[in-house]
């Protein structure tokens, strides 16, 4: 009788994130982005444990999307130079590692891929850490900057 649906829910998760993503800085997003990428291959590992293959490429191809039009797409590759060059070919390198954990139904390519984003992200942490503290002191902007996504119109335009 006062049982929650699974869309409500699901539109309620869809508000906070879509909250979360207007209220971010663009450090946050890209953090947001490797969450996103992270959680998808956890799935897709629970997935492929339990045989559900639709379900598994589902996830294996949300965790390809988030870092091909999300963390790829987001390199500034005029202003990073050698790191974004180097974390350009490191993407691509981890979306052909997740077709091949797809097709092959292998799950220590997942792993890996897994071990590569969580790296990244904490180096990504780390940057974000001494920007705030930067940001407390006045200082002025760190090198990261270069590799901060580029800034676009958030409504499309």
């Amino acid at each position: 009788m006062f049982g929650v649906s699974k869309g409500g829910v699901n539109a309620y998760a869809r508000v906070g994130m879509e909250t979360g993503v207007l209220a971010a800085n663009p450090h946050r997003l890209i953090v947001m982005l490797f969450e996103g990428a992270l959680s998808a291959i956890s799935l897709a590992s629970k997935h492929m444990e339990t045989g559900n293959v639709e379900e598994k490429g589902k996830a294996i191809g949300k965790a390809t999307n988030i870092i091909m039009s999300g963390l790829c797409a987001a390199l500034n590759m005029e202003a990073g130079g050698e790191i974004a060059t180097n974390l350009y070919e490191l993407y691509h390198y981890m979306a052909r590692r997740l077709l091949q954990a797809n097709i092959h139904n292998d799950a220590a390519i997942l792993d890996e891929v897994r071990r590569l984003l969580l790296e990244i992200k904490e180096a990504w942490d780390t940057i974000g850490e001494s920007q705030n503290a930067a940001e407390s002191a006045s200082a002025p902007a760190s090198a990261a900057d270069s590799l901060a996504p580029r800034k676009t119109n958030q409504l499309g335009a």
